[in-house]
């Protein structure tokens, strides 16, 4: 059984915190002056904004001190991250989620946070939210995504409809929904933290990266079994992507497409989860029916 954190009232309060990649607080304005008008208090950790000189927002044990002290803080009722990156993976394995599960919180972020929503639904069965983070909260594109984070943290059940593919394949499946970043998918196999498909509906996305870093990652999820028993796969933004001198040959729909024209479970592509303006904000371990057509694409949280 999943269990699911407390949902947010007003006076709720929520900590911001970079747990991996360095981010100024500046970029991070905006969101805690949206958070306050929605009626929420915000905490603010040193490593937002924080004295670094170099990628991460603070050394290790800086970073994993922080993020214990807001996990274990009862205080805090969720934890919306500044920005993902690259580093949680350098501090999982140290942290301790005792009191955490007695007391579970809304952790809210994607990217390099997928590693950390599937390491609490492994190992302790609860629910993530893979959602917008601070920086999203500076652009006027995203307002509609931020509506729906607004509206999942008070409690509500939202869906998301789409339009058609070329490329989709159409059915109906219901079932628990999982996923994220593809490049920490594929890093976290063999880990603790290592990504449960079966009987699963399952969503995907990465940014910045190579078109042949695409197809092999995919091809790494087909032979480790990650892409056999799903009950339905997301495809959603594959953004700022690049191409080697010697051109790959493939565009990335002909990727991805490769993988998906013989599967026999629905399968939709461009759906709104992305590093982009466009991301639906999705609970991990949520019941989802995902409901494909030759006219739509829905995705509705059960």
């Amino acid at each position: 059984m999943i269990h699911f954190p407390s949902y947010l009232k007003k006076g709720s309060t929520i900590g911001m915190m970079c747990p991996a990649g360095y981010m100024p607080l500046e970029k991070a304005q905006t969101c805690i002056d949206t958070l306050h008008n929605w009626g929420y208090h915000v905490v603010t950790g040193k490593t937002l904004g924080g004295d670094s000189n170099n990628y991460f927002s603070a050394p290790d044990e800086v970073r994993l001190k922080e993020l214990q002290q807001m996990l274990d803080d009862a205080a805090i009722d969720a934890i919306l991250f500044g920005r993902g990156g690259y580093g949680t993976g350098r501090i999982i394995d140290q942290l301790s989620f005792k009191k955490f599960r007695k007391h579970p919180k809304w952790l809210i972020g994607f990217s390099d946070i997928t590693l950390l929503h599937h390491h609490l639904i492994n190992k302790y069965k609860i629910a993530g939210l893979h959602a917008p983070m601070a920086a999203a909260f500076n652009s006027a594109e995203g307002a509609p995504y931020l509506q729906m984070l607004k509206q999942v943290l008070n409690g509500k059940k939202i869906s998301c409809t789409t339009q058609p593919h070329a490329y989709n394949l159409t059915g109906k499946a219901t079932g628990i929904l999982t996923g994220g970043n593809l490049s920490m998918i594929c890093h976290a196999t063999g880990s603790a933290s290592e990504i449960k498909t079966r009987d699963r509906i399952l969503f995907l996305e990465d940014v910045g990266e190579y078109l042949y870093n695409i197809d092999r990652m995919m091809y790494h999820l087909k032979r480790s079994g990650k892409l056999s028993g799903i009950k339905g796969l997301i495809l959603g933004g594959f953004t700022d992507l690049k191409d080697t001198e010697r051109a790959f040959g493939q565009q990335i729909d002909d990727i991805l497409h490769h993988f998906t024209r013989n599967m026999n479970v629905p399968v939709c592509f461009h759906f709104p989860v992305s590093h982009g303006t466009e991301n639906m904000p999705l609970k991990i371990g949520g019941t989802y029916q995902l409901h494909v057509t030759g006219k739509e694409v829905t995705l509705r949280e059960k």
